[in-house]
């Protein structure tokens, strides 16, 4: 069946995947984050983080409007056993482990279970690279 002129097929949709520091940005209002995270409000992309992040990147000095605001933009995806082992075989084969890096495993992750053009925003971009395949990007915050 051909395809009609004039029809339109769907973009691929755009995944940003939030670490610690650019969830941080977002809620200190950087505008570069800003800006990706307004994407998210228009339909044209889907924000991402884990419920590791959140805990992470809360700073006592920032109120639970501004909290409110940015949550309100983005999907906290849910961790379950099977996401823990997918991380741990990660961490493995990357060679890396402890505490340093767990919640990095479990972003690289969420990051892989996304549909779409999937970018990782990141403070640690070496890490990050070596747990997610080259088709995700991972760009530095």
């Amino acid at each position: 069946m051909k395809k009609r002129t004039g029809e339109q097929r769907p973009r691929p949709l755009r995944v940003f995947v939030l670490d610690c520091e650019a969830l941080s940005l977002a809620v200190r209002g950087d505008r570069k984050m800003i800006a990706w995270i307004g994407l998210a409000a228009r339909g044209e992309a889907e924000v991402v983080t884990s419920p590791m992040t959140l805990v992470e990147a809360y700073d006592g000095r920032t109120t639970e409007q501004r909290w409110d605001w940015v949550l309100s933009r983005l999907t906290v995806a849910e961790i379950g056993k099977e996401e823990a082992r997918q991380a741990r075989r990660l961490l493995a084969d990357a060679k890396l482990h402890g505490h340093k890096h767990a919640i990095d495993s479990v972003l690289a992750v969420i990051a892989r279970q996304q549909k779409g053009q999937v970018t990782v925003f990141t403070s640690d971009v070496d890490d990050l690279e070596r747990l997610v395949p080259e088709t995700i990007v991972v760009k530095k915050v």
